[in-house]
């Protein structure tokens, strides 16, 4: 029996404003439990919420970035259900008419194309405060900091069909978000958490009943709940069961979910429009003023950096992964114009993995653009080797010497004086007398050998391509 599945996904983005969506409570991350938090954000009689004005923006700029239709006029809603950290009993929310509407994403599929995933709409909302079970007797805290923070709800149409749809959908979101500097998005911290809705039907038929997978926050969870959530359900439906519309809880430890309640409609939730806020009302001609200042997506900067600098498509993916990555790469290429692709392999391939040792992002490299171009200059001219240059690369991260005083205090210019390196190549011969003979016999596979025992003997500093050269010479007698 075949079946297919039917994903669509909810996703929570904390928006990155320095204070909370209708006060101005600090959202900083890791404060003591309940200093940020002010008679508005707590419900308190006679409050009255004030919208920041910069998420709004922010929920705009992610619109017009998924091809989304922004309205002119949005309405934000009360959202009402009781639960220990929502202190006001509801939550504000754009039900009725949200900010952006009708958008899409495309997303690279397994044959190498790209498939459209719709995306509903994006409305703004105000975060709930976090409950913390803690102990064995059974008692709870509540920490209400994160009450009231700005989110954007991100619902997708349910047009994945996989859990790696899933899951390279929210890659490239993910990637948009930050890129766009709209979230830090940083899933550990809970700035970006994913609700999965997922059915399965056999091809012709309608969509089965869906459950809801909630709070996941990694990739790896969200591939695994998915996948289980998938193969729960066709198992039921095959022994006979059918599948209730509930909300599960994915429990990581144990590599499957459990009910947790059943899955809430709209009408559940009592949704009337939020009496103490106006329409949200912007204009076209600031909604333009968003789209003049948004920078290239990653999407144009790949096909950009494919076209213009001769990149492959792994390169340009790497490289465009945050923006500032992307604008550190184009640095180094202004400097080193002559190699775009030296320039991508030593900075995707030596520098980020250093630096991912070292803890430390790009925008915090203690080697800049222009001292690793200085580098690259050296291989071109030949100054230094490739191998030598990593040593290099580790001595301009302990100090602030550029590479050229770094090369001459330690001596490592590479010896391209065709003298020299046939001296040490005769050293070579005359010390391995039977791989020479072997070699002579036929045994072409031992050049490997000299080459090696060359190198190691010139202590890496000989021109490897002149080492070649000259081996294939004198090794023939």
């Amino acid at each position: 029996m075949s079946w297919e599945v039917v994903i669509g996904l909810e996703v929570h983005v904390q928006i990155n404003t320095a204070t909370k969506a209708f006060c101005g409570c600090s959202t900083e991350f890791g404060s003591e439990p309940n200093t940020q938090t002010c008679p508005v954000c707590l419900g308190m009689p006679g409050q009255l919420p004030v919208l920041n004005g910069e998420a709004a923006e922010k929920t705009i700029l992610t619109g017009l970035a998924i091809n989304a239709d922004i309205n002119l006029e949005s309405k934000f809603d009360r959202k009402n259900y009781f639960y220990p950290d929502l202190p006001k009993g509801y939550q504000i929310s754009q039900f009725a008419v949200p900010l952006v509407e009708n958008g899409y994403l495309d997303i690279p599929v397994k044959d190498g194309g790209e498939k459209r995933i719709g995306i509903t709409r994006i409305h703004m909302e105000e975060d709930a405060g976090k409950s913390m079970h803690e102990g064995l007797d059974g008692v709870s805290h509540i920490d209400l900091n994160r009450s009231g923070v700005p989110l954007m709800e991100i619902v997708s149409e349910p047009d994945m069909r996989s859990a790696d749809e899933a899951i390279a959908y929210l890659k490239q979101l993910h990637q948009l978000i930050v890129f766009l500097d709209v979230s830090g998005a940083n899933m550990e911290m809970g700035q970006f958490r994913c609700d999965a809705n997922v059915s399965v039907h056999q091809p012709g038929t309608p969509f089965g009943t869906r459950a809801e997978l909630k709070n996941l926050n990694s990739f790896r969870f969200i591939k695994q709940a998915i996948e289980y959530e998938v193969n729960r359900q066709i198992e039921l439906i095959e022994d006979g069961g059918e599948v209730v519309q509930e909300t599960r809880l994915f429990d990581s430890a144990k590599g499957e979910s459990r009910p947790m309640r059943s899955k809430e409609e709209a009408h559940d939730y009592r949704y009337f429009p939020e009496p103490d806020l106006p329409p949200l009302r912007v204009t076209q001609q600031q909604v333009d003023a968003i789209r003049d200042g948004m920078p290239e997506l990653p999407g144009q900067l790949r096909h950009r950096f494919e076209t213009e600098y001769g990149l492959s498509s792994y390169d340009a993916d790497v490289l465009t992964q945050t923006r500032a990555l992307a604008d550190w790469y184009e640095s180094l290429v202004a400097a080193h114009p002559a190699d775009p692709k030296r320039c991508a392999n030593w900075l995707a391939n030596e520098l980020l993995g250093r630096l991912k040792e070292l803890g430390k992002e790009i925008e915090h490299s203690p080697v800049s653009a222009q001292r690793l171009a200085g580098m690259l200059d050296r291989i071109a001219d030949n100054t230094i080797s490739g191998k030598i240059a990593k040593d290099v690369l580790d001595a301009m991260l302990e100090s602030d010497d550029d590479a050229d005083a770094i090369i001459e205090a330690k001596g490592l210019k590479q010896v391209s004086d065709s003298g020299a390196i046939d001296a040490i190549i005769e050293a070579v011969m005359a010390a391995n007398p039977d791989q020479l003979a072997g070699y002579r016999a036929g045994k072409d596979k031992l050049m490997g050998f000299f080459v090696g025992q060359v190198m190691k003997a010139s202590k890496g500093q000989a021109n490897p391509a002149m080492v070649n050269q000259r081996l294939q010479v004198l090794l023939k007698g």
